[in-house]
C-alpha cells in the first residue's frame, strides 16, 4: 500500500509545481497587452490642445477646455400605455452606445397627459473617457453622413455654459440598428459636456473636434453692450 501511495504523491505534487507557472504565464501575457488610445483622444492631445493654446493664449495645457461626458437621452412618452415600447428603446441605446442604459422615471403627476408620478418614460446613458471618444468618433464620421439633406447642425445650442446640445430625429442614422427590424421611428438629445467657460471656447473645442457646424459669416463672439 505504501508503495502504491508514494507515485500518487508524485504525481500531485508535480501538478501542484505546474499550475502556478501556468498562471503566471497568463499574468505575464496580460500586463503585456495595452489598450490602444481612442483616435479623437490622441486627436485632441496632438491637434486640438496646441490649436486652442495658440487661439486663446493659455499658459497651460490644463487651462484648455476638454470633454468632460457625453449625456444621450430618449423620451418615450407613450411607454404609459404600451411598456414595450420602452424596452425597445433601451435595447437600442444600448446597441448604440455599447452601455447599460438607466431607465428615468416621471417626478410629478400630469393628469392631461395620464402621467403618473414615478412612472418609466424613458432611458439615458452617460458616457465618460474612452467609450465617450469613440462615440464621438463614429457619430462625426459615420451618423450624421446618412442623415437626410445634411447641410451641418446648428451653432445656437450651446447654453451659455459651455455644453452643447443637438437634437437626432432617427436612431437609425447609426449603423448598429437594423433597419428591418425598426418598428417605431424615436429620436434622441444628445449633450456634449465641456470644460469651457463660455461658448467662444466650446465652439472651437468642438469645432477643432471635428463637429461640423453650419458655416456662418460670423464667428459666435461673446454679447458686448455699448453704451
Amino acid at each position: 500500500m505504501a508503495k502504491e501511495t508514494a507515485p500518487k504523491k508524485e504525481k500531485a505534487a508535480k501538478a501542484t509545481k505546474a499550475a502556478p507557472s501556468v498562471s503566471k504565464g497568463k499574468k505575464d501575457t496580460s500586463s503585456q497587452e495595452k489598450g490602444v488610445a481612442a483616435r479623437l483622444f490622441e486627436r485632441y492631445q496632438k491637434e486640438t490642445v496646441p490649436s486652442m493654446m495658440k487661439r486663446f493664449q493659455y499658459k497651460t495645457k490644463m487651462q484648455v477646455p476638454r470633454l468632460d461626458k457625453i449625456s444621450i437621452n430618449i423620451g418615450v412618452g407613450k411607454a404609459t400605455q404600451d411598456p414595450k415600447l420602452l424596452d425597445v428603446a433601451v435595447h437600442e441605446l444600448e446597441a448604440i452606445t455599447g452601455q447599460k442604459a438607466a431607465i428615468t422615471k416621471s417626478k410629478k403627476a400630469i393628469s392631461n397627459f395620464k402621467l403618473r408620478e414615478n412612472l418609466p418614460i424613458g432611458c439615458r446613458v452617460t458616457l465618460r473617457r474612452a467609450k465617450m471618444y469613440e462615440f464621438l468618433d463614429r457619430f462625426i464620421s459615420i451618423a450624421l453622413p446618412r442623415v437626410r439633406d445634411f447641410r451641418g447642425v446648428s451653432d445656437k445650442s450651446f447654453d451659455g455654459h459651455g455644453n452643447y446640445t443637438i437634437g437626432v430625429k432617427e436612431q437609425i442614422i447609426f449603423p448598429e440598428i437594423d433597419v428591418d427590424k425598426v418598428t417605431r421611428i424615436c429620436g434622441m438629445d444628445i449633450t456634449f459636456v465641456t470644460t469651457a467657460k463660455n461658448d467662444v471656447e466650446a465652439y472651437e473645442l468642438l469645432k477643432e473636434l471635428g463637429i461640423p457646424f453650419v458655416k456662418r459669416q460670423e464667428v459666435i463672439q461673446p454679447v458686448t453692450l455699448n453704451k
